[in-house]
């Protein structure tokens, strides 16, 4: 399974939402990683549905929307409708996890599944063979700009066993603090999507910056700007 990036709209300019998705796309861009957060679960606020439909406008790449809000269920509907492709919820705060992947499928999309940096790979026992997706959290959720926790190797390792344990070629993500430096060594660990908010949007150009991440992904040496 080849690299792909997922660009987290978290760090970008939404004044120029826009532009910056479309720059991140011409720089080669598999998704568009939209982050939503509800002050509770997370203690961060950020955007709902109507954004993400505006968003879907725009993007010419799959919008891969992550779910950090309490109940999820009650929400899967109205994102799909808004335009998502892939839904990732955490389980964290889903305690009936298998049915609310049921019902992410049921809605035509990919249902992922997150965990946050402190919980084990062992949560995602029961459900390793039905997931479409795991999201391993490299950071502590809520905020853009942190640092990468470098156990996140280990983990992602961990995961990727598990998942061949049982069958399952599902892709691993990883979300936060993922930029150049640690682009290669995650994509050896066994990570198949690199989700970047600073390392894209955070740059001068995000276009440039979107091309140097998979060039960095693939070990390939990285052009310093002038």
């Amino acid at each position: 399974m080849s690299v792909q990036i997922a660009a987290s709209i978290l760090s970008a300019d939404f004044t120029e939402l826009g532009k910056a998705i479309r720059a991140a796309e011409r720089g080669g861009a598999d998704a568009i990683h939209v982050d939503v957060m509800d002050g509770h679960f997370v203690p961060n606020l950020s955007i709902g549905p109507p954004v993400v439909s505006s968003i879907k406008r725009t993007a010419r790449v799959p919008l891969d929307v992550h779910l950090m809000i309490e109940n999820p269920n009650r929400y899967l509907e109205a994102f799909a409708k808004a335009g998502a492709d892939t839904l990732s919820i955490h389980v964290e705060a889903q305690p009936h996890l298998s049915q609310a992947l049921a019902s992410v499928k049921q809605l035509g999309l990919l249902a992922g599944v997150a965990l946050n940096p402190s919980t084990p790979i062992t949560a995602l026992e029961a459900v390793a063979p039905e997931v479409d997706l795991v999201l391993v959290m490299s950071v502590n959720p809520g905020f853009g700009g942190q640092r990468f926790i470098s156990t996140s190797f280990e983990k992602i390792r961990a995961m990727r066993s598990l998942l061949k344990s049982v069958g399952n070629p599902a892709p691993i993500e990883v979300d936060g603090g993922v930029d150049a430096s640690n682009a290669a060594e995650l994509v050896a660990a066994g990570a198949n999507i690199l989700v970047a908010g600073s390392a894209i949007f955070g740059e001068d150009d995000p276009m440039e910056a979107t091309r140097a991440l998979r060039a960095a992904s693939q070990g390939q040496p990285v052009k310093e700007s002038s």
